[in-house]
């Protein structure tokens, strides 16, 4: 049986709804209005073999703050759904993923608990994204995912690599996070639940 979820957040200034099946193959149908991120989000999906439907309106005529932090907010929401207690899963995923000059070294607890170490400057634009928002959609996933993510950004000279980079780890890590342990049953933790 496959796992999935959706979500729906809705706001005076977001719409957003994720479909999310987490034992998928890659496939996805993305429209955030908001280009660059909708390539960061075929990268997640195509290197984490995700199927992921998002459909994202926002007030962008503003910025994209709002619409990056909440799709993370309802990915976040989606991915919590689908897991279920975060029963039977690894529960730790890693991946070190050069793009180009670039290199991003990223690690996931999913163990219940929400936090964000990200080192590394993401400060500048690509186009007219504003790449500081990045660490917006972390921050709203983590908090409703209720896991932790540390995202190093070794080195790099391209924005646009760094970022690749990131994205192409955090869906390889959490691939690995939350495939499922033949010989785990239950929470992975001496507690006895995430």
């Amino acid at each position: 049986m496959k796992r999935e979820a959706s979500a729906e957040r809705k706001t005076k200034e977001t719409d957003i709804k994720v479909h999310w099946v987490i034992d998928g193959e890659g496939k996805y149908d993305i429209e955030t209005g908001v280009p660059f991120f909708d390539h960061m989000m075929h990268l997640f999906s195509k290197h984490g073999f995700f199927d992921l439907t998002l459909y994202a309106k926002g007030d962008t005529e503003v910025d994209y703050h709002h619409t990056v932090e909440d799709i993370g907010i309802t990915m976040g929401r989606s991915l919590k759904e689908a897991l279920k207690g975060f029963e039977g899963i690894r529960r730790y995923g890693s991946a070190i993923i050069p793009m180009d000059e670039s290199l991003c070294m990223l690690a996931i607890d999913v163990g219940g608990r929400p936090n964000l170490v990200l080192n590394g400057d993401l400060a500048g634009k690509i186009g007219v994204f504003d790449t500081e928002v990045i660490k917006e959609f972390f921050k709203g996933f983590v908090n409703e995912a209720k896991i932790t993510i540390h995202i190093n950004l070794l080195y790099g000279e391209s924005l646009h690599h760094k970022i690749e980079a990131i994205f192409k780890a955090f869906g390889r890590a959490l691939k690995e996070a939350i495939s499922k342990g033949e010989n785990i049953t239950g929470a992975l933790s001496t507690k006895g639940i995430l």
